[in-house]
């Protein structure tokens, strides 16, 4: 079986294998003009792993999940402050941002700093905890690319009347 340290190092791992795969995604992504798609697919992708509260040890209690979806909003506004698009030749391109950049490292290390604060005190199962993370993820993600989508038709609009 797997230990609880183990499990903690390897989503510290990971998180920080994600940032740098959104960051190089993102850098990409400033290149190219934006297109509707690329704005709405990630959270519908994501959703998919909300499949795992289908067994009952990735179940937060109603306390935890009301904390992981107002820290997840509440960490959105930074990402949603980071994110803007402009208009160059006639065309939607997401701005590139080094704030963003120092946005998504902090909203990473408040995460594993509050993964390894749960593991060591509070004692919440790895299970439960990933759970728990998830449903900050999404709710970090869900506000973030519905804000990104309603800037992106605004911008649309306005180049659709020129």
């Amino acid at each position: 079986m797997l230990t609880k340290e183990f499990l903690v190092i390897a989503s510290i791992v990971v998180s920080i294998l994600m940032v740098i795969v959104v960051n190089l995604v993102r850098l990409r992504n400033t290149k190219k003009p934006a297109v509707a798609k690329k704005i709405i697919l990630p959270p519908i992708f994501m959703a998919t792993g909300g499949s795992m509260f289908i067994l009952p040890m990735f179940r937060p209690t109603l306390l935890e999940l009301i904390s992981s979806v107002v820290m997840g909003m509440l960490f959105s506004v930074i990402l949603i402050k980071t994110s803007k698009f402009e208009i160059r030749e006639n065309k939607i391109y997401l701005l590139r941002s080094k704030l963003f950049l120092a946005a998504l490292i902090s909203l990473v290390a408040l995460r594993m700093i509050g993964k390894i604060v749960l593991a060591e005190t509070i004692h919440i199962d790895p299970a439960q905890m990933s759970g728990i993370f998830f449903i900050l993820a999404f709710s970090m993600i869900l506000p973030w690319r519905i804000s990104m989508y309603i800037e992106f038709r605004r911008l649309k609009k306005q180049l659709d009347k020129v």
